[in-house]
């Protein structure tokens, strides 16, 4: 319903003017009358009408002056004066301030309903307009976060082409005199220990935090979570860079209040390089997610800023020593010789001045990703990203070592059940002759010669035990064997394809793309 307001010195006029008009009618509702200006005024700050009925002289603060001020207090007000006075100075003085409905009294009825239906009318419509714009307004709104979330995501995955024109025109950020600088903030807790819901309140607390105390500090902003992990970016001017890390501090510091009220959590905030260059952002997020691994060594509740460089540690012979004890371990299937295998592993990691918390992870991972790779397990990249996932969540050296432990004493359990059944024995040892063998042309018909079994017969008894054929299995055991020295190893191509037991390089890149979808190069450029 509209607001109305009457102002006039005469309370007979303003009670002529209530009666004349049936106020419902019009969806309007007098709020309040005033006998003078300045009683008007202050009814409009009090009422916010959207209608001002007045006449052009009274005591106090005369119709003009009441319709300058009052414009100004609310510059959509629609105004109605009424007066006795038809002289031209006065219409013209109320056409300059936006007044176009100017009545004379002796007040009719009719002209007045007529002038009220007018201005409901473009009320009416307007409200619609403005509606309009509130909805596209919203909509675009929506369109940017959601872009820039895009955006974020690309980012975070090293997919995003930017320049400093696409983050101007499509992301809308402020680029010129500004830094651009990636931030990684890390939620750790216990495996199972936090519920979705209390993991949620966490994201959304952080979320909140972040606005009230880093979005004011930066020009524009984006933040948001995958999982347990907030990905952001900030962009400011270069003045206020001392002001935005104060504030990403206090932000952790916030945030570090709530760390018990949804259970055991502990946070790390880690910041990337501040870049004046779109196409840097990348490496700007790529140092932050380094950084944030160095609360492996540095502990949590802290902010990690700074360079990363390497210990020198040569991840490559630690692997291949690493591999020759997995294999034998697995042969005999003693879990034990695999653990202390590990604890090898951890100490000559320990042992290295210097070495970062990125390479502590990267080689736990690659450690666990051989392993099942040597132990095929049906699933492996389902197996491998439950592994990846629970390194994610370990905030120590210590919680690395108990998860590759962990992991592999369900995998041997698993391996043992299986060898119990003695239907699966004779796949059990060609599985592990082609383990040992498949860098040679080997083939089925010497498979079949080693377990001693028919072609038929075995062919048929290894696609039911593992679900694929012979040829499948070789190439697979080739291809896994194949990413894993294109990421942990500088090897050139060409060598690699005879380590993996092909002597047509052209082959091998043909079935490599098959089995990933790139070419081997493409496969080193993208995870290598």
């Amino acid at each position: 319903m509209w607001k109305v307001l009457i102002a006039d010195d005469e309370k007979l006029i303003c009670r002529l003017v209530q009666a004349l008009v049936d106020w419902e009618s019009l969806d309007m509702h007098v709020e309040a009358t005033a006998e003078n200006g300045l009683d008007a005024l202050r009814l409009i700050k009090e009422h916010k009408p959207d209608i001002l009925i007045t006449d052009i002289r009274m005591p106090g603060c005369n119709g003009l002056e009441l319709i300058q001020q009052a414009k100004e207090l609310q510059p959509d007000l629609e105004i109605v004066i009424i007066s006795g006075y038809a002289h031209f100075e006065y219409a013209q003085s109320a056409i300059a301030y936006g007044v176009g409905n100017y009545l004379l009294k002796p007040i009719k009825q009719d002209e007045l309903i007529e002038t009220l239906q007018k201005i409901r009318e473009h009320l009416e419509e307007k409200r619609k307009w403005d509606d309009m714009e509130q909805l596209v307004f919203a909509n675009r709104k929506k369109d940017l976060k959601r872009d820039r979330e895009s955006m974020l995501s690309d980012i975070v995955g090293r997919k995003q082409d930017l320049s400093l024109p696409k983050l101007n025109e499509v992301f809308r950020f402020v680029t010129e005199g500004c830094l651009l600088q990636a931030f990684v903030l890390k939620i750790d807790c216990e495996q199972n220990q936090i519920k979705e819901a209390s993991a949620k309140a966490i994201r959304e607390k952080a979320k909140e935090l972040f606005h009230n105390y880093v979005m004011p500090a930066c020009e524009e902003s984006v933040f948001d979570f995958q999982g347990n992990f907030g990905y952001g970016i900030v962009n400011y001017r270069l003045k206020n860079k001392d002001a935005v890390r104060k504030q990403l501090r206090e932000f952790l510091k916030q945030l570090e209040g709530y760390r018990y009220l949804v259970g055991r959590a502990f946070f790390t905030l880690a910041l990337g390089s501040a870049e004046e260059k779109a196409d840097l952002l990348i490496n700007s997020m790529e140092n932050a997610k380094k950084m944030v691994s160095e609360r492996l060594i540095e502990g949590n509740g802290k902010m990690l800023e700074g360079s990363l460089p390497t210990s020198g540690i040569s991840k490559q012979s630690l692997i291949e020593k690493y591999a020759k004890a997995v294999e034998h371990a697995i042969e005999v299937l003693d879990v034990s010789e695999i653990y202390h295998a590990d604890d090898k592993l951890f100490e000559a990691m320990r042992q290295t001045d210097g070495i970062r918390g990125w390479e502590i992870l990267d080689i736990v991972l690659s450690a666990g990703d051989l392993f099942l790779l040597r132990t095929g397990p049906d699933d492996k990249k389902k197996s491998y990203e439950e592994f990846e996932d629970i390194c994610m969540q370990c905030e120590t050296v210590d919680k690395l070592s108990e998860a590759i432990k962990q992991m592999q004493g369900r995998m041997f359990a698993e391996m043992e059940q299986a060898r119990g059944s003695e239907s699966s024995k004779p796949v059990r040892i060609a599985k592990q002759y082609i383990l040992q063998n498949f860098n040679k042309n080997i083939s089925l018909e010497e498979v079949c010669e080693y377990v001693g079994f028919s072609v038929t017969y075995f062919s048929a008894l290894f696609k039911k035990e593992t679900g694929e054929g012979f040829a499948k299995y070789l190439t697979k055991i080739r291809m896994e064997e194949a990413k894993n020295l294109l990421r942990e190893t500088g090897m050139p191509v060409a060598e690699i394809c005879e380590r993996v037991g092909y002597n047509d390089r052209k082959h091998f890149t043909h079935t490599f793309h098959k089995y990933t979808g790139v070419n081997p190069a493409e496969y080193r450029k993208l995870y290598g």
